[in-house]
């Protein structure tokens, strides 16, 4: 056996037994200690290196969980067969992380990534179309230039000054009573709606939602601990249920995406508005208004928004260019009480010091220059068209077998199948046809909306989208003949005996 231990150099701040096992490590992995070598006993290794028995036992330990050493009973320790490979073996991360919530809609999302390209003509992503993206007009905003270097460096965590002075104007001009104090910059509208989860709810606090709605909401809230409260959408806003949960459970806040609600394009007329502002501040209920898709009307200019009727202070505004700009901005803000504002940039610190400084520089020229009103405009005669082609090709195809509403704004049809075929037997059958949806029941916290379904119209052109949609009718087809087939096998199957 041919194992040296030197302690005589330099002292370290490792504990001696660490030293031992390091030196001995290193020997094992240049194999200078071959596989299945002995090792000294703990007392002969103990006197080699001038320490306590028990220094040269801890020493071994080590080296036992690195997987480097084996020992047996009676018999002694012996370098591990592949001891130098066990010391690479991969850290065990699966074993150190903080187990995940498991989303309920986790199996819809993976369903929808399996299909991967097969499903050639997407209408579940719901996103603006990359060809309407108005990069021609930030490449000249860059090329102008006017960009300070000090802009390049930490700014406010609440945003970038001149864009939040912007934003207050533009809120202000609208009705919606509003300072750049009052103004935060997130990294979209999710960021924005997680740091609020974290500031104003404990676990077991009750959440109002509607539903259907925004799956995004539906998992923060779900993993902060939250318990939710569900009043139906679309429809009338039942008020009367509201106050019944407001009296009985003492909601913290409540979540509403009242214009072109995401997914039933739903819009709550501007009385039921002011009726919900009265109830909420009778009971102090904060409200959480999410507005991405404002902006984006077809037929009329939608009612005010809730933070714009509020008299009491209890809405927080959310807006995102993500819908209307492009998404890989990562650009969002709040319109909030100051309190709100101040609380939510001391949260915000702890995921990022503050949000791109190129791109709210960007956002703020783009606004100040009326470029962002000239693309809204653009967008909107664009999106009406295709808004107009899915529902002459909705009722072209599949008329009778699908019920829905033609939305006067934001991206979505929402659609419930009339027959007995389920969304999620659908689905894969509408990949093997070249078309994607979204299932209805990621929009819902339980085991609901099993024969609905959202269709995006704003990604694919107004040609690409009929193809779409015949694709879908097909599939539609398909679906319900296997249905009635099985129904039949399984008719079959429970006949009695003959006797």
């Amino acid at each position: 056996m041919d194992m040296s231990i030197d302690l005589s150099a330099e002292k370290s701040a490792e504990p001696m037994y660490e030293q031992i096992a390091a030196q001995i490590a290193a020997q094992i992995r240049s194999q200078a200690l071959a596989p299945g070598m002995k090792l000294p006993p703990e007392r002969l290794l103990a006197e080699r290196c001038g320490v306590s028995r028990t220094t040269a036992i801890n020493a071994y330990r080590r080296l036992e969980e690195l997987g480097l050493v084996r020992t047996r009973v009676g018999s002694g320790t012996y370098v591990a067969e592949g001891g130098a490979e066990a010391a690479a073996q991969p850290m065990p991360w699966h074993q150190l992380l903080v187990p995940a919530w498991q989303s309920p809609v986790a199996g819809i999302i993976r369903d929808l990534v399996a299909m991967g390209d097969s499903a050639g003509i997407s209408m579940a992503t719901g996103m603006p179309d990359p060809r309407l993206y108005p990069w021609g007009a930030f490449q000249e905003l860059l090329a102008q230039g006017g960009l300070a270097m000090a802009d390049l460096g930490h700014i406010a965590t609440e945003g970038y000054g001149p864009l939040r002075e912007a934003l207050a104007a533009r809120h202000a001009a609208a009705g919606v009573p509003a300072g750049p104090e009052n103004v935060a910059v997130v990294a979209g509208a999710q960021q924005g709606l997680y740091l609020l989860a974290k500031v104003l709810l404990n676990p077991g606090d009750y959440v109002v939602v509607e539903t259907p709605t925004y799956m995004g909401a539906l998992q923060i809230f779900q993993a902060a601990g939250a318990r939710l409260l569900t009043l139906p959408a679309p429809g009338p806003l039942q008020l009367d249920l509201l106050e019944d949960y407001l009296v009985r459970y003492r909601p913290k806040l409540m979540y509403v995406l009242p214009t072109y609600q995401n997914p039933s394009g739903r819009v709550i007329p501007q009385g039921e508005r002011q009726a919900l502002l009265a109830l909420a501040a009778r009971h102090r209920l904060a409200v959480i208004e999410d507005d991405p898709y404002g902006d984006l009307y077809y037929d009329r200019e939608p009612p005010p928004p809730l933070k714009a009727l509020d008299q009491h202070g209890g809405v927080i505004y959310m807006r995102t260019f993500s819908k209307t700009v492009f998404p890989g901005l990562r650009a969002g803000w709040l319109v909030a009480p100051e309190a709100v504002i101040q609380r939510v940039a001391m949260e915000k610190q702890y995921v990022d010091l503050h949000s791109n400084n190129l791109a709210q520089w960007l956002l703020y020229k783009f606004v100040v220059s009326g470029g962002l009103d000239g693309h809204l405009a653009a967008v909107r005669r664009e999106y009406r068209l295709r808004r107009d082609a899915m529902g002459q090709a909705l009722r072209r195809f599949a008329g009778g077998r699908l019920s829905y509403a033609v939305p006067g704004g934001g991206f979505y049809f929402w659609c419930r199948l009339t027959g007995p075929v389920t969304t999620r037997s659908l689905l894969p059958e509408a990949g093997r046809q070249g078309v994607s949806f979204v299932p209805g029941d990621a929009f819902y916290p339980g085991a609901e909306g099993e024969r609905e379904f959202r269709l995006c119209f704003a990604t694919n052109d107004a040609t690409e989208i009929p193809e779409g949609i015949k694709r879908l009718a097909r599939a539609i087809t398909l679906a319900e003949k296997a249905a009635g087939e099985h129904a039949k096998r399984a008719g079959a199957a429970s006949l009695p005996p003959i006797i």
